[in-house]
C-alpha cells in the first residue's frame, strides 16, 4: 500500500469491521469533527451501537440525534440538586431557579455550579448566587476545578476557520438579541451572500441556534464569549464601527417600512447616506412591514441603548424618530418613553434644538396615549418653544395640535379651541393639508364638547373631505368616528351607528386596535340608546378587553362607564354604583374633568335607584359645577333630567318640574333631542300626578313620544302611549 493515505485507512478499517463481525459492542466515538472522520470507525453488522459526540451538527444516514440543548427550568433545577449534595429544602427553590438561569440553563453549566457549590460546604445558595451576579466575568465562575464552560467554547471556536473566527467575534459587537443575514451582512461588512454562509457555518457548528424566520440567536452564554473575545480582539473605535453600521441598516430598513405605516402626507424620516449601500429585506405592504418591525423592535431598541452608551449621538437621534410612528401605534408606551427621552438627551449633548424639538414632541404624543396629561403638556410646551427658537412652523404647529388634544381631554376647551385654530393657521401658512385636516378635526371635536353641534359637523366635514383627497384613511376613520359622536347628539341614531361602522371597519384595517376599541365604545352607545342592550353589552365588553390588553387608561374608563350606564338602563342599580365608582377613581386619576362629569351624573342616577338619595344628589351637583365650568350644556341637560326624575319619584314634582323645565331649555338650545325628550316627558309625568286635572300633561307626553318615535326609541314612545291611553280609557 505504501505511502497511499487512502489505501492504508481503507485497509485498517477492514480490520476493525472484521475484528467487530458477529460481537455485541458499545463503541463512543467522541468529539467527532465530520461524518468523514467517522466513517471508517463504523462498524459493518447491526450488533453494535454507536454513540457519537461532536460539537457539530453531523449529517449521517439512519442517524438518531439527541441534541444537548439548555434543559427546562425544573431538569435544570433538578440537575443542580442532585448534584449539589444538599437537600432541596436547603437551599431555597427561588435561589437555585436563578442560578440555573444565570448559566443559561445549559447542562454543562449547571453541573459545575453545583459541583462548586458541593465543594465549598461553607457556601450557601444564596453566597453562590450572590457571586454570579456580581461577577463581571460570568463565564468565569462557571467552572470547577480544571472544568469550565469557556474551556468548551474555545475549543469549538479554536475550529472555526480564521474567517469564521472574525465573523463570530464581530457578533460580540452585536446588541441585540437575534438576528439574520441582513444584519449579519451590515456588521461584518461583507454581501448577504456571504454573511448567509458564516452564519449557516456557525449554526452548523453549535456556535449558534436557529430561530424560525431564518433568524439566528447566540446562547446568553455564547453572547458572553464572543462579547469577550471582541474586548479581547477589538478597539473602542471598532465597536463604534460595528454599531454604526448596524445602526445605518436599520435606519435603512425602517424608512422602507415607514413608507408602509405612516400616514399619507406624513414625511418619511430619511435614512443617511451611508445606507444607501445596505441591503434591505422585502416589504411589499403594511403587513410586511409591521412583521418586520414586531421581529426587530426588541434589537433596534439595544441598538439606540448601545449607540448612546458609545456616545453616538446622530444614529441614536435618528433612531429614535424612525421608530416613533410605529411605537406610537404598537407600543409598549412605557418603552417609547424611555426612547425619546434618551433621543432628547442626545440632542442636548449635540446641541440639535431642532431635534430636540421633535424629541419632545414625541415624547408629549406618547405621554398623551399614557393619559400623564401634565407630563405631555409640558413636553409639548417645551417643543413648542424650541420650535419657535428654530423658526420650524410645521413642527410648532404638530406640537401645538398635540397639546390642544391633550386639552380637549382635560376638558380645557378655551385653551385646546386656541392651540387648534393656531395651529391651523399655521399649517396654512406652510400648505400641509394633512396638517390642515388634523387641525380642524381636533377643532370640532373641542365644539363638539361645548354643544356646539352644526360648528362641529363643519369643522369635521372639512376634515373629512381633505383626509379623502389625501388618501388618508387613518385621518377619515378618526372624522368618521367623531361625525357618529355628534350623529348620535343630535339623535340622528342610524347615521352615526353608520358612521362608527365605517371607522370601526377602516381601523380594523390599518391594524389599529386602540381605536378600534374606541368606535365599539361609541358604537355600544348608540346601541343602548336605541335599546338593543345586547349589542351595546357586546361592544363594550370587546372594547374593554382591547383597552385592557394595550394598558389604555382613558379608553378602559370610558368601557366601564359605559358598562356601568348599560347596568343602570337594564335595573342593576347596584352594579352599576361599582362600575361608576370605578370609573370615577380612573378619571380622577387621569385629571378628566369631562369624564369625572360624566361619571358623577350616572353615579347619581344609580345612587338614586337604590335609594341613597343624598348621595344622588351630591353626585348630581359635582357633576353639574364641572359640566357649567366646561360650558358642555348638552351634558348639563341630561344630569338635570337624571336629578329631576330622582326628585319626582322621590315625592317632590314641584321641584322636580323645575329641574326638567331647565333641562328642556338647554337641550333645545343645543338640539341635543333626547333629552329634549326626556325633560318633556319628565315635564308631562310630574303633571300626571299633579292634584286637580292638568290638560297640559297629555300635551307634553304627546310632544315626547312624538320625539322619542322621531329618534327610534321605541321603547319609551310605547311606554307613554300606554301611559296615555289609560287616561282615554
Amino acid at each position: 500500500m505504501g505511502d497511499d493515505v487512502g489505501a492504508v485507512t481503507e485497509a485498517r478499517a477492514a480490520l476493525w469491521r472484521t475484528r467487530l463481525a458477529g460481537k455485541k459492542a458499545l463503541l463512543i466515538l467522541d468529539n467527532a469533527a465530520s461524518y468523514r472522520q467517522l466513517e471508517p470507525l463504523l462498524p459493518g453488522g447491526g450488533g453494535c451501537l454507536v454513540l457519537v459526540t461532536s460539537r457539530k451538527r453531523l449529517a449521517a444516514h439512519e442517524e438518531v440525534v439527541l441534541p444537548v440543548d439548555a434543559l427546562p427550568l425544573d431538569h435544570a433545577v433538578d440537575l443542580f440538586v442532585r448534584l449539589s449534595g444538599r437537600p432541596a429544602e436547603a437551599l431555597g427553590q427561588d435561589v437555585v431557579e436563578e442560578i440555573v438561569g444565570l448559566c443559561g440553563h445549559l447542562p454543562l453549566g449547571v453541573s459545575l455550579l453545583a459541583a462548586r457549590l458541593r465543594h465549598h460546604p461553607s457556601w450557601s445558595a444564596e453566597d453562590l448566587r450572590e457571586r454570579l451576579v456580581a461577577a463581571r466575568d460570568r463565564l468565569g465562575e462557571l467552572r470547577a476545578g480544571e472544568r469550565a464552560v469557556a474551556a468548551t467554547f474555545e475549543l469549538s471556536y479554536l475550529d472555526l476557520e480564521p474567517e469564521r473566527q472574525r465573523f463570530f467575534r464581530g457578533l460580540g459587537f452585536y446588541p441585540g438579541t437575534d438576528l439574520d443575514a441582513y444584519v449579519g451582512a451590515a456588521l461584518a461588512s461583507v454581501s448577504m451572500a456571504e454573511a448567509r454562509r458564516q452564519l449557516d457555518a456557525l449554526y452548523d457548528a453549535h456556535m449558534i441556534d436557529e430561530h424560525p424566520g431564518s433568524r439566528y440567536r447566540l446562547h446568553d452564554l455564547l453572547r458572553d464569549y464572543a462579547r469577550g473575545l471582541a474586548d479581547e480582539g477589538g478597539s473602542n473605535m471598532e465597536h463604534a464601527q460595528a454599531v454604526q453600521r448596524v445602526c445605518a441598516y436599520y435606519l435603512a430598513a425602517l424608512a422602507v417600512a415607514n413608507r408602509h405605516i405612516l400616514r399619507r402626507g406624513t414625511v418619511v424620516p430619511a435614512a443617511p447616506d451611508s445606507a444607501s449601500s445596505v441591503e434591505t429585506p422585502p416589504m411589499e405592504s403594511r403587513t410586511d412591514a409591521l412583521g418586520w418591525l414586531e421581529n426587530e423592535r426588541a434589537n433596534v431598541l439595544a441598538c439606540i441603548r448601545r449607540a448612546n452608551s458609545l456616545a453616538l449621538y446622530e444614529p441614536v437621534i435618528r433612531l429614535a424618530a424612525a421608530m416613533a410612528p410605529f411605537l406610537r401605534q404598537a407600543g409598549p408606551w412605557d418603552q417609547a418613553v424611555g426612547l425619546h427621552r434618551t433621543a432628547a438627551e442626545a440632542a442636548r449633548h449635540t446641541g440639535d434644538r431642532r431635534a430636540l424639538a421633535d424629541a419632545l414632541a414625541e415624547l408629549g404624543v406618547v405621554r398623551r396615549f399614557m393619559a400623564a396629561y401634565p407630563e405631555a403638556i409640558e413636553a409639548l410646551n417645551e417643543a413648542v418653544a424650541q420650535y419657535d427658537a428654530v423658526g420650524e412652523r410645521r413642527g410648532k404647529a404638530d406640537a401645538l395640535n398635540q397639546a390642544g388634544i391633550v386639552w380637549y381631554l382635560t376638558a380645557d376647551n378655551d385653551a385646546s379651541a386656541q392651540a387648534q385654530t393656531e395651529a391651523l393657521a399655521l399649517y396654512r401658512e406652510v400648505d400641509d393639508r394633512l396638517g390642515q385636516a388634523n387641525a380642524l378635526a381636533d377643532l370640532g371635536m373641542v365644539r363638539r364638547q361645548t354643544s356646539r353641534f352644526d360648528a362641529a359637523v363643519e369643522a369635521q366635514s372639512e376634515a373629512l373631505s381633505i383626509y379623502r383627497e389625501l388618501g388618508d384613511r387613518y385621518g377619515e376613520a378618526n372624522s368618521l368616528r367623531d361625525l357618529g359622536v355628534v350623529h348620535c347628539l343630535m339623535g340622528e341614531y342610524e347615521a352615526a351607528a353608520r358612521r362608527h361602522r365605517e371607522a370601526f371597519d377602516i381601523y380594523a384595517e390599518l391594524d389599529d386596535r386602540a381605536h378600534q376599541a374606541y368606535a365599539l365604545n361609541e358604537l355600544g352607545v348608540v346601541r343602548r340608546l336605541t335599546g338593543d342592550l345586547v349589542g351595546a353589552r357586546e361592544a363594550h365588553d370587546q372594547a374593554l378587553e382591547y383597552f385592557t390588553e394595550l394598558g389604555e387608561r382613558f379608553g378602559r374608563a370610558n368601557s366601564v362607564r359605559y358598562l356601568g350606564a348599560l347596568e343602570r338602563v337594564s335595573g342593576n342599580a347596584t352594579e352599576a354604583v361599582r362600575l361608576m365608582e370605578e370609573a370615577l377613581s380612573a378619571y380622577r386619576d387621569l385629571g378628566s374633568r369631562s369624564g369625572e362629569a360624566a361619571s358623577l351624573g350616572e353615579l347619581g342616577a344609580a345612587c338614586g335607584m337604590v335609594g341613597e338619595r343624598e348621595g344622588a344628589v351630591e353626585a348630581f351637583r359635582r357633576s353639574l359645577d364641572i359640566l357649567r365650568e366646561l360650558g358642555d350644556r348638552c351634558s348639563e341637560a341630561e344630569v338635570l333630567n337624571h336629578w329631576g326624575t330622582l326628585l319626582r319619584t322621590s315625592g317632590d314634582p314641584d321641584a322636580a318640574r323645575e329641574h326638567f323645565e331647565r333641562a328642556l331649555v338647554l337641550a333645545r338650545e343645543t338640539r341635543c333631542p333626547l333629552e329634549e325628550a326626556r325633560a318633556l316627558e319628565g315635564i308631562g309625568r310630574c303633571d300626571w300626578i299633579a292634584p286637580g286635572p292638568d290638560t297640559r300633561a297629555g300635551s307634553s307626553l304627546r310632544d315626547a313620544v312624538a320625539v322619542y318615535r322621531r329618534l327610534g326609541v321605541t321603547a319609551a314612545a310605547d311606554d307613554l302611549e300606554q301611559l296615555l291611553a289609560s287616561q282615554s280609557g
